[in-house]
């Protein structure tokens, strides 16, 4: 997201994932399928509104304040693991308290029938596509809450983010450690729930869109 660079690197995650999908049963594998593909339709429909943008804007979602649209070439990962697009925040779910020296907050809301992300793409005549959302609990207010392990959907823990100063690039993306997950309404490739999609793309994205 952010005003900030992105993103993360997933190679272990990505592996990891790949794994544990090749050691599943057929049988298995096809439930697991059925059942992010549920969610995935589910959490459509109960954002289906903010296909129109304007909707977003006036139910308090802002453009990312960096004017970015998020690729994974930017963030210095491989270009073909496409693209996040620009993401619309709610501050308020999100909960955010504090934008110095790190975007903080409070927020620890899971609940995907009201994202507090929204991801478009950005098309050529100039309009915005709805491609997925996105949910983020803040790491800090996560624990104090008495929660030892990361958010879960369908079965796969969320992404854990927070900056290594030993790298040139900001993995927290300008935020204090937090969790956040991904659901892509286009087919993802890599996965539906995974951070970056190689079908969305940022080619008519322009300054100030």
């Amino acid at each position: 997201m952010h005003t900030y660079s992105h993103r993360l690197a997933l190679p272990i995650l990505a592996v990891a994932m790949l794994s544990t999908l090749a050691g599943l049963s057929r049988a298995s594998a096809h439930e697991g399928h059925h059942d992010v593909g549920a969610a995935v339709e589910k959490i459509r429909a109960a954002a289906a509104r903010y296909a129109d943008v304007n909707v977003a804007l006036a139910e308090g979602f802002i453009p990312d304040p960096s004017g970015h649209c998020v690729t994974a070439g930017m963030a210095g990962l491989p270009p073909e693991w496409g693209a996040m697009g620009i993401h619309y925040m709610n501050m308020d779910r999100l909960g955010v308290t504090a934008s110095a020296p790190r975007v903080d907050g409070t927020g620890t809301h899971t609940d995907f029938s009201q994202p507090a992300i929204l991801l478009y793409e950005p098309q050529a005549d100039g309009s915005l596509e709805l491609v997925g959302v996105e949910k983020l609990v803040f790491e800090a207010a996560w624990r104090a809450a008495g929660h030892d392990t990361a958010p879960v959907l369908v079965g796969r823990d969320w992404d854990h983010m927070a900056d290594d100063p030993a790298t040139p690039g900001d993995e927290a993306h300008g935020f204090a450690p937090h969790f956040d997950q991904h659901v892509w309404f286009r087919s993802n490739p890599a996965g539906d729930l995974m951070p970056f999609n190689a079908t969305v793309s940022c080619d008519h994205f322009h300054a100030g869109h």
